[in-house]
């Protein structure tokens, strides 16, 4: 499988995981994130991963459009920056969802170097733009 096709395939995976979790969110956890005061945390995960799967995706047509076009330069950049991107959603996000459900405090820390791989994952797309 092709860098771009692979980014393609996690964007979809990103989307439809985070659909479901907003889902189940607001629906089957609705009264436990509620009794723990938790709503906006989950929230916040789900927004982080929706937005990143639509981020993803279109990084995912925008590197593919850059190799048919036959700019080849920053295409592993482009592929880190979705490796970012994947890697941030799941420390952020996921360690956000293991917080608002009540798990344990030493999660805490783990948010933070996700949000530092999703920053990272737009600054690698700068490079990327930067080098066209």
């Amino acid at each position: 499988m092709k860098i771009m096709q692979k980014t393609a395939f996690w964007a979809g995976f990103l989307g439809l995981s985070g659909v479901v979790l907003g889902a189940f969110g607001a629906h089957a956890l609705r009264t436990d994130l509620e009794g723990l005061k938790t709503t906006q945390t989950w929230d916040t995960a789900v927004k982080y991963h929706l937005v990143h799967a639509v981020a993803l995706l279109a990084l995912a047509a925008w590197g593919r459009a850059r190799s048919g076009s036959g700019v080849a330069t920053g295409q592993k950049t482009v592929a880190w920056a979705a490796v970012c991107w994947v890697v941030g959603v799941v420390l952020f996000s996921g360690s956000l969802y293991a917080l608002a459900l009540g798990g344990p405090r030493w999660l805490g820390p783990v948010t933070p170097l996700g949000g530092l791989a999703l920053m990272a994952g737009w600054i690698l797309v700068m490079v990327a733009a930067s080098r066209e």
